[in-house]
């Protein structure tokens, strides 16, 4: 029995980007066709397609190894395309110079999964450092900018600490006011719950639904932590070894994961490989899979699933 897709959650058409498209057309934020990313031969990425409307939530899923962060590299300009295209706001970032693809980064955000902030900096200088890099505001106004930032994600009173003065959430939140200082439309996030215990990951969580509903930014969530993804998301994306299974409503996810046991057998083997995943079950199609893989490669020198693990994180994106 193959679950059947149901409408993606929207509460209301997204709204057109200028410039992109036909006029009065809804456009994607994000668009990417047959994305292609190779890495010393080895194929990592392959026709990886996937739209984002304005205003929605995307939740980027898969295990260890399946693609993920490259994915993100790639939408974020720091690794470029081998093929396909990726268009940022109707723009193709692999045919930019390097002044137009800055243009397009100071129209998104992004929370790393670590926080990334500079530990000799206190919350509220981190979060002024895009404004004072990237604008001609004032100091006066960029410390109220700042001060509006802390207070939407409830640091406003932490703004004089140090990072190793935080606990893991909030440095995730310091983290995030900074990717809200120059008011994105967009917003990208690296496993935004990784690291921190049940309840602290359940406030983040809460924050960035709050956060798409007040400033109605676009976001796109790289996660495999399955309560934080069905709690945030409209739609979700899954990846395996580097190709995307499904893009479905979080609706159809949820069906599928719910799938008896009596009925999963009828599934096709990519929803049996995801209905595994999402609900963290021993045995499956992944398991199996791993069980199959030769010892030998192993043991003598195979390439890890992911070697962009073992690379830097940001890659030249223009040749000297």
């Amino acid at each position: 029995m193959s679950v059947a897709p149901s409408p993606a959650c929207a509460a209301e058409a997204p709204a057109p980007i200028p410039g992109a498209g036909a006029p009065g057309a809804a456009q994607p934020v994000i668009s990417v066709a047959g994305l292609r990313k190779v890495f010393d031969g080895r194929t990592v990425l392959e026709d990886v397609s996937l739209d984002v409307m304005a205003g929605e939530t995307m939740v980027v899923m898969g295990g260890s190894g399946s693609g993920k962060s490259t994915f993100l590299r790639c939408l974020i300009g720091s690794h470029m395309p081998d093929g396909g295209a990726i268009r940022l706001f109707g723009r193709d970032i692999a045919r930019l110079d390097e002044a137009g693809l800055n243009e397009v980064r100071k129209r998104f955000g992004i929370l790393f999964q670590s926080g990334a902030l500079f530990n000799s900096m206190t919350v509220a200088e981190n979060v002024a450092l895009p404004l004072q890099e990237h604008t001609d505001l004032a100091p006066d106004i960029i410390e109220i900018q700042v001060k509006i930032k802390l207070e939407l994600v409830g640091l406003r009173e932490h703004a004089d600490k140090y990072p190793a003065q935080l606990s893991g959430g909030m440095k995730k939140r310091a983290g995030l006011a900074r990717a809200l200082a120059l008011d994105p439309q967009l917003l990208f996030y690296d496993e935004p719950s990784a690291g921190l215990d049940p309840v602290t990951s359940a406030e983040i969580d809460r924050l960035i639904v709050d956060l798409s509903r007040k400033l109605g930014v676009t976001s796109v969530v790289v996660t495999h932590e399955m309560d934080s993804a069905f709690t945030i998301a409209d739609r979700m994306a899954m990846l395996d070894k580097g190709r995307m299974l499904r893009v479905e409503s979080r609706d159809w996810f949820d069906a599928l994961r719910r799938t008896p046991e009596a009925e999963a057998a009828e599934l096709i083997e990519a929803e049996r490989l995801i209905r595994q995943f999402l609900r963290g079950d021993a045995e499956g199609p992944i398991t199996s899979r791993r069980a199959s893989s030769s010892f030998e490669d192993d043991l003598f020198g195979s390439a890890p699933d992911d070697p962009d693990a073992r690379r830097p994180s940001v890659q030249a994106t223009r040749s000297v």
